[in-house]
Order: structure tokens, then sequence, then C-alpha cells
């Protein structure tokens, strides 16, 4: 019995899903006839769909079928972390700062260190 599940996320670029799929040496493909939707094949035949619904990017998955080494909570986790460092990176990167430690943390986060120089402090 199938127990398909659409999981509401905060990613909305697709640059930077990409990015922390690829991070986490995460496979996927994009969905053919599609430029925005992303699948992760799975050993089981049953895949993974980060679907886009026009504001955001959805998970769509069986989770009678999990075949991942991690519970959809800690591969959500992951995905949002490298996410967001990403996009905190590249953002700031945009106005002018350039990243120059990036320290892990006891918890699993990062603390992220930038500088700018030759400009006015935003």
């Amino acid at each position: 019995m199938s127990h398909f599940r659409k999981i509401k996320t905060r990613f909305q670029n697709l640059g930077y899903l990409v990015k922390a799929l690829n991070l986490l040496n995460i496979g996927y493909q994009k969905l053919q006839g599609s430029n925005e939707n992303l699948v992760i094949k799975q050993s089981n035949n049953s895949n993974i769909e980060f679907a886009w619904n026009k504001n955001q990017y959805e998970l769509i998955v069986d989770i009678s079928c999990w075949a991942q080494p991690w519970t959809i909570e800690n591969f959500m986790a992951k995905i949002a972390n490298k996410y967001a460092k990403e996009s905190i990176i590249v953002e700031t990167q945009k106005t002018g700062f350039e990243s120059v430690e990036q320290i892990p943390n006891l918890d699993g986060s990062n603390t992220l260190v930038f500088e700018r120089w030759g400009g006015s402090v935003v």
C-alpha cells in the first residue's frame, strides 16, 4: 500500500537545491519534461521527487518505500543546512562580501565569517 506524502519545504531556488544535493552526494535527475522538478532514484524503484509548485519545492515521497540512509527528517535537515549555507554565501557575495572562514559547530551548524574591503559596511 502506497503512502505518498507531499512535504512542504522552504526551498525556492533550484540552483541552491542542486548545490545542496551535490554537496551531500545525493544523485538526482531533472524530471523528463520539466525544467524545475528533480527526481532522486532509489534502489527499490520508488523515487523521491522535489516538485516545484510555483512558490516553493515540495518533497513527494512514498514513506513506506523510503530507502535513504537517513530518516526523512534528517534527510530534509541535511539538505536545508546545505541549502541555507549556499544561499547565505552567494547572497552575501552579491553585496561585496567574501567568505573567509567556515567553522563547524558541535551541534552540526556552521559559523560563517565574511569580510568586505574598500566600501561601506552594510
